[in-house]
């Protein structure tokens, strides 16, 4: 995994702080991201995703203007190719990662638009600095916000999300957590220590009934509720199964009996 101390000119940064994983962007001046370090990204959440150790990340950007204004034009000028290989998980290592069942909190730093809107829409939770700015301007230069165009819709009313894709028009934080694209607002100052505070909340808790709800709202999204109900009955969600023959899943009925708080192993 990138590690600051032994890769300083890394466009990633993180930091491991107990069972949560800080992942910094980190490209002056806008932290656009091009195809290597799209690539590191997906190294770095593949490696979160596997890590049993790890049960939370931190999505965040260096500085305090930008969060992240998505795909790197300057490099597609130098010859980056828009369908070119961005690693696993598609463009910053998150949009397409296959089984990430663990929590992912983006702390929007600044600018939010384009590829880096439709990387923060990649988080569980989106918490955002009350200077944040949210807008997918793709239209303007003649392309689609492809990722979004599926996301966007699904999250926010279907009327402010074509708009934005139509228009580009821009949104504040205030007017974004309106509408219910992002969870919380915060004085600048204080976003990172709000977002390790929610993280160290969600890394306190059941890891396997997290990873059952992500398995069970990414799979259930374009399904009928008795279709999805009906898999869950018939043991067809992995991780449902994973849950129910676990050790936390005695140790949780346990900790109520008891009175006490449960001790999550994540096994």
């Amino acid at each position: 995994m990138t590690d600051s101390s032994s890769a300083p000119a890394s466009p990633i940064r993180t930091e491991r702080r107990g069972h949560v994983l800080e992942v910094t962007l980190d490209r002056p001046k806008a932290n656009a991201i091009d195809l290597a370090t799209s690539r590191i990204m997906g190294e770095v959440f593949t490696e979160f995703r596997d890590d049993p150790d790890l049960r939370v990340a931190i999505l965040t950007a260096a500085g305090e203007k930008f969060f992240c204004p998505g795909w790197d034009l300057k490099a597609a000028a130098g010859g980056d190719a828009v369908d070119g290989d961005y690693g696993k998980g598609g463009f910053g290592g998150l949009q397409e990662l296959r089984g990430l069942n663990k929590p992912v909190i983006a702390a929007v730093n600044g600018i939010c638009c384009g590829g880096g809107l439709e990387l923060a829409l990649s988080a569980d939770i989106i918490l955002a600095a009350d200077h944040a700015s949210f807008a997918l301007p793709e239209i303007r230069s003649g392309t689609v916000a492809d990722a979004a165009s599926v996301k966007l819709p699904k999250r926010i009313p279907y009327h402010i999300a074509m708009e934005m894709l139509m228009t580009g028009r821009w949104l504040d934080a205030e007017e974004a957590a309106r509408w219910g694209m992002i969870n919380h607002i915060y004085p600048a100052g204080e976003l990172m220590a709000e977002a390790r505070k929610m993280a160290d909340l969600l890394a306190a808790g059941p890891p396997l009934v997290y990873a059952a709800i992500k398995e069970i709202v990414r799979e259930a999204e374009d399904m009928k509720f008795q279709d999805a109900m009906n898999r869950i009955t018939k043991s067809q969600f992995e991780t449902v199964e994973t849950l129910y023959r676990s050790e936390d899943q005695l140790e949780g009925a346990r900790a109520f009996a008891e009175k006490r708080d449960p001790v999550w192993k994540g096994k």
